[in-house]
């Protein structure tokens, strides 16, 4: 039993790993010195693996809501919202972390950036998913409803993230004409704490997301267990 358990868990201690070494990696490892960006550069082992880490939980919300209209089975819905929230949890600390590193590199923590205008707008698309839900009394009209919604909630945020803000002017790296990382400052300082960063904040995102999920169906037995 105890293996199976260790077994079960090995990606929850691959999530602690990686977190912890992103802590002490981003904040001791040498880091190039560029222009402007100095020390700040460390922001990018947080900031931008959370939106990263957004986008996957995003991602596996809607293929749930997906499923849920082909099965209609409450399981579905369970999965697909508790991932959209725990998405929304990581698009908001994306959007102060990057408030905060702005601050440092911009000189205002909101420049009225086009990509940081996207990504509000994105969360308030998404603020509105859990407004929606919460005003539906009826399960199964609830479930339908905000599946449809998350669909299209989905649909807006991509071209809002990664198309729109490279059609003008942006003080991003890789929008508006500036080059992106990977061009000119990744380097393989960057890289070693970069992508472990990115898998294991991901990882918490979807560990939060499935304790959630254990919660609920949880509450769903005991309901029956009632109406029973």
């Amino acid at each position: 039993m105890e293996e199976l358990i260790i077994k079960k868990n090995w990606w929850k201690a691959l999530a602690i790993a990686l977190l912890g070494y992103t802590l002490v990696g981003g904040l001791l490892m040498e880091v190039p010195r560029l222009a402007i960006l100095n020390e700040t550069i460390r922001a990018l082992y947080f900031h931008v693996p959370m939106w990263f880490g957004m986008i996957m939980l995003l991602l596996v919300s809607v293929v749930y809501s997906i499923k849920y209209l082909n099965s209609g089975k409450p399981g579905h819905d369970t999965v697909a919202v508790e991932f959209a929230y725990a998405g929304i949890l990581f698009g908001v600390l994306g959007i102060v972390t990057g408030m905060v590193w702005a601050k440092f590199t911009w000189g205002d923590y909101w420049s009225n950036d086009p990509k940081q205008n996207a990504a509000a707008i994105g969360l308030l698309i998404y603020f509105a998913y859990i407004v929606l839900r919460n005003s539906l009394e009826d399960e199964q009209q609830k479930a339908r409803i905000s599946a449809v919604y998350n669909i299209f909630a989905f649909a807006a945020l991509i071209p809002l993230l990664f198309i729109l803000p490279r059609l003008t002017d942006s003080l991003h790296p890789g929008n508006g004409g500036n080059p992106g990382f990977n061009a000119y400052d990744m380097d393989s300082n960057l890289r070693m704490v970069f992508y472990p960063a990115v898998a294991g904040w991901t990882l918490l995102g979807v560990w939060l997301a499935s304790i959630r999920i254990r919660i609920r169906n949880i509450e769903r037995i005991q309901e029956d267990r009632v109406m029973g």
